[in-house]
């Protein structure tokens, strides 16, 4: 019997990890998917998708453990497949898609700063992201990269027809037939928490506690760190911009992550 995989909420960093689990919220790391895929041990797996996307590079590592792992790897689009999980579904053998899910393409994104070589440079970077992206989608469908390029640029909505007929797909669920599907509706998928958040977060807790969150669980509720999650978002929303953590120099700092989701 096929072992169930979910990805669902958004793509994100391992190192992030912990804080969507302070706040029981969905989210998906490419550790819990390579562990995940360990424990399969090579048995079939089935891999069941509901994501707006999320980091790009993170969504390139579970892509490439699915493509890697020996076993049979099904993908069933099961709610949304959007961004960085719609190229994370092309690393299954198989890609299946309930009549009632959709699929969304488009371009990366990033947030940057610096003078305009930077932010040259930035779009420079973005151009190529785009163009790795692209791969996943090509090998799946056989399209054209300009053909796909085109696609994401246009952010293209993709209905289960839709996605049959570009080949994205492989099959819509619990149908034996083509009929093209018409209902839609806004996805409501849940969202990332906003970067800011979490260095704010972070930075208070580097502040006042240990690094290691299992080393102050009994200093820390989740009733405390929800009110702090709550602060920040007041903030954001109000215009204030959160106190970050220190940064590292500049040469000392990873690049800005880069971003596909809704």
């Amino acid at each position: 019997m096929p072992i169930t995989i979910e990805i669902k909420g958004p793509i994100i960093s391992n190192d992030d990890a912990w804080i969507y689990e302070w706040f029981e919220m969905d989210a998906t790391s490419p550790k819990m998917v390579s562990s995940a895929l360990s424990e399969a041990n090579g048995d079939d797996v089935i891999i069941s998708i509901n994501s707006p996307g999320g980091y790009v590079w993170d969504g390139s590592e579970i892509y490439t453990a699915l493509k890697n792992y020996p076993g049979h790897v099904e993908a069933q689009i099961v709610g949304l497949a959007a961004s960085a999980a719609s190229f994370i579904a092309m690393g299954a053998d198989k890609v299946r898609i309930s009549p009632t899910a959709q699929m969304m393409i488009h371009n990366a994104s990033m947030w940057g700063y610096g003078d305009h070589r930077g932010m040259t440079k930035a779009a420079e970077m973005l151009k190529t992201t785009d163009r790795t992206i692209v791969n996943a989608y090509a090998l799946k469908s056989g399209k054209t990269a300009d053909e796909l390029l085109d696609m994401m640029a246009e952010e293209t909505w993709l209905d289960p027809q839709m996605a049959l007929e570009n080949n994205l797909v492989d099959e819509i669920m619990f149908m034996d037939n083509s009929v093209k599907m018409v209902a839609s509706a806004s996805a409501g998928a849940p969202s990332m928490i906003p970067q800011q958040v979490i260095d704010g977060i972070r930075n208070k807790m580097m502040n006042e506690k240990p690094k290691a969150p299992e080393a102050s669980a009994d200093l820390v509720t989740k009733d405390s760190l929800k009110q702090l999650f709550e602060e920040f978002k007041n903030e954001l929303k109000n215009g204030i911009k959160p106190k970050e953590p220190e940064q590292a120099p500049a040469a000392k700092r990873n690049l800005s992550k880069l971003f596909l989701n809704l």
